[in-house]
């Protein structure tokens, strides 16, 4: 089957085919670095990590860029509070901290979070501040191609004309009178309430290490330019997708391809946005009070039961968090990998530890390549671990080694094998429970060998008070840790 997505600029699935065969470029919006990271940022990666994965299993060598916005007016504002809200929660913040070492902390924090879920790391992951020279010549593109020009005055800004592109509005589909702004012109020499900076010249009581010497006065970035400068420099005038969250098609993303195109370049050939994430179907918000952090949700479930949450649903959907969402995440997960523990046990560790090399079920694959359909794949993914665990009842080893590679390579694509934490950080501890139960269940063994039914209950009781659930089977007794 093609792949096909849905590309937001034409509203419609699309056939994907590579700019440059066997190759795929993708660009995908990372962080404005002022604060800790929420659920969107993290739901938000981890779709583009699904799409990158599929892509790379379908033969494609995938360059990914995830830039990183490092500076801002709300970083700047930020570092120039003494005390800020966030410095009973955030002990580790400092007063009066320079605003690229908030910049850089919080940078850390996204990067642990995208780790701890398995997030691989992008081809290139750069930050703003090192691409000035590049913005430099972007903007004299589109000021020689009349779509850009210096504020009146000193002021130092730049902003993009947006009457002299005529697509101005296209990707959000909107008609430009129509948009939002004032009827005056802006006071420091807009010419258009909608157009949008490209340079902001320097403002009195900003730090002077937050600007930098352009043709056009001293200031800094815009933050709709950094994107364009960046995409462009690691993946060419046209590359094949660029992402992000369905909250940065306007003005965002409408900008940047706008400014883009005007400055000569083709710019991406699909745009992918990912829907938001909703509390109990209704908008997250911290003036609301139903916001959930991913560190709240790590606090209450495991890497991989937050990964399988967060990326359970199609990518464009919006994904609605309830109590109960992370119960229902975690009982799916036990199921993939309590079968992935009997059969491995089964036949040995190493077994599975390859599952790049096996292929995905037929149905699995149809669901990912039709715009990436999470939803009908991990339906395929629980139709096989229900069959892998009917042929280990059965005494099926056939059956049972063709499901183990199969679960593998799937969960291997949708990233929950590299999340982090599940095995490592307990790897001791769980030595030791294996060694101890094992123990136990041999006595056991031994009881009904000697059909000591009494002394083979009472192990079996006492295992089960310590939460460790007992199955006899065809191969002897198999155990596992019971899940609330």
């Amino acid at each position: 089957m093609t792949l096909r997505f849905y590309d937001t600029a034409s509203a419609e699935v699309r056939d994907f085919v590579p700019l440059e065969a066997g190759k795929a470029s993708v660009y995908y919006c990372g962080a404005t670095v002022q604060g800790m990271p929420h659920v969107g940022h993290v739901r938000s990666a981890i779709a583009f990590d699904q799409l990158t994965r599929w892509l790379e299993y379908r033969g494609l060598r995938v360059t990914v860029v995830r830039n990183v916005t490092d500076i801002d007016d709300k970083i700047l504002a930020k570092s120039a509070q003494s005390f800020g809200p966030d410095w009973a929660e955030e002990p580790s913040a400092k007063a009066e901290e320079e605003w690229w070492a908030l910049a850089y902390r919080y940078e850390q924090e996204f990067e642990q979070a995208y780790d701890v879920l398995g997030v691989s790391r992008p081809t290139y992951e750069p930050r703003a501040t090192g691409h000035i020279p590049e913005m430099h010549a972007l903007i004299q593109r589109l000021i020689d191609r009349g779509h850009a020009y210096p504020a009146l005055g000193d002021s130092g800004d730049v902003y993009f004309d947006v009457r002299s592109w005529s697509k101005y509005g296209s990707l959000t589909r909107q008609n430009i009178d129509d948009m939002q702004g004032a009827s005056d012109a802006d006071p420091r020499g807009k010419r258009d309430p909608r157009d949008f900076a490209l340079w902001k010249g320097f403002k009195n009581g900003e730090p002077t290490t937050a600007s930098w010497v352009s043709p056009w006065g001293t200031g800094r970035p815009g933050w709709h330019l950094e994107c364009s400068a960046m995409a462009t420099k690691y993946l060419g005038q046209q590359f094949d997708i660029h992402g992000g969250g369905l909250d940065l098609r306007f003005p965002h993303h409408e900008n940047e391809m706008a400014q883009s195109q005007a400055a000569g370049d083709d710019f991406a050939n699909f745009w992918l946005h990912n829907g938001m994430v909703t509390y109990e179907g209704e908008k997250m918000s911290k003036s609301v009070g139903n916001t959930v952090s991913p560190e709240e949700m790590l606090e209450l479930a495991s890497p991989r039961v937050v990964r399988y949450y967060l990326g359970q649903a199609q990518y464009r959907s919006i994904l609605d968090y309830r109590p109960t969402s992370l119960q229902e995440a975690a009982a799916a997960v036990e199921r993939i990998y309590g079968f992935v523990a009997k059969a491995s046990k089964k036949f040995g560790g190493d077994f599975a530890a390859h599952p790049e090399s096996s292929p995905v079920p037929d149905a699995f694959a149809a669901a990912m390549d039709d715009d990436l359909n999470v939803p009908q794949a991990l339906g395929a993914l629980h139709e096989t671990v229900r069959a892998g665990n009917t042929a280990l009842a059965s005494g099926d080893d056939a059956g049972v080694q063709q499901a183990l590679q199969a679960v593998m390579a799937m969960t291997s694509v949708l990233g929950l094998n590299d999340v982090r934490g599940e095995v490592q950080e307990n790897s001791e501890t769980a030595q030791a429970l294996e060694v101890l139960v094992e123990a136990q269940l041999q006595a056991r063994a031994e009881a009904r060998a000697n059909k000591d039914w009494a002394a083979s209950d009472a192990i079996r009781d006492t295992l089960a008070a310590a939460g460790i659930a007992v199955e006899d089977g065809a191969d002897g007794a198999s155990w596992s840790l019971k899940k609330d």
